[in-house]
């Protein structure tokens, strides 16, 4: 088994690139991998929702390098377009309690929200959505998480990780952190953009390399008789 920290935001893109990634090619392998999602709170870093003229062709230019995702621009109503994704990060975060999911519970849901948002074009800002996607995790009890959400479960922790994020280094999101030392922020992107967004600029990806999860997964298979470095 691995554990494999992932700091990021439901409302980044490139996370949900990177935790697919890896996640497909655990899978593929059969390897048990586990995801503890730590937040990094795009709005909270910059005091601001996270632009959709940002969001939106990033979106465009992952879902056509992976149609796999499912993922297509914003088909929602403009109104329901989420303004905070908070809600889904404290979900996420409360849902690691064992009596809710536990950790293969909170990436079940993390994936799920992410899907909800990208794919289903639903506001992710809001609790009803969020406890029906969690209805949809076979891992999650979606009652103790409403229990816990009402209780204000998650927003403790998310605060806390934003702090920490600031204070130790932690580049962005999806900054990943696995055993024996590996880290990559952003693993497998190589991205430019063709100018300011806030002028019209867009995202070009220049290449994306997968492989990134395999050489990853392969030095955990390496070292997994090793005990990790405290």
């Amino acid at each position: 088994m691995t554990v494999l920290t992932v700091w990021s935001d439901i409302g980044c893109p490139w996370a949900g690139l990177a935790l697919h990634t890896v996640r497909a090619a655990a899978r593929s392998r059969g390897h048990e991998l586990l995801i503890d999602h730590r937040a990094f709170p795009l709005e909270l870093f910059n005091a601001e929702p996270t632009p959709r003229h940002i969001v939106e062709p990033e979106v465009v230019v992952i879902g056509a390098a992976r149609p796999e995702l499912g993922w297509r621009v914003w088909a929602g109503r403009d109104a329901a377009y989420p303004s905070t994704t908070l809600p889904a990060l404290e979900a996420v975060q409360a849902a690691k309690d064992p009596a809710i999911g536990g950790l293969r519970g909170s990436d079940a849901l993390d994936a799920a929200l992410r899907h909800a948002f990208y794919a289903e074009s639903r506001c992710v800002s809001v609790v009803p959505v969020i406890l029906d996607a969690a209805a949809g995790c076979p891992e999650v009890d979606a009652d103790a998480l409403a229990g816990a959400l009402a209780r204000g479960s998650g927003r403790a922790e998310v605060f806390a990780q934003w702090r920490a994020a600031r204070d130790t280094g932690v580049r962005g999101s999806p900054h990943l952190f696995g055993p024996y030392g590996w880290a990559a922020h952003n693993p497998g992107v190589r991205l430019t953009w063709t100018g300011d967004p806030r002028t019209g600029g867009l995202p070009r990806l220049e290449a994306f390399d997968p492989g990134w999860a395999d050489a990853f997964l392969d030095a955990a298979e390496t070292h997994a008789d090793t005990p990790p470095t405290p």
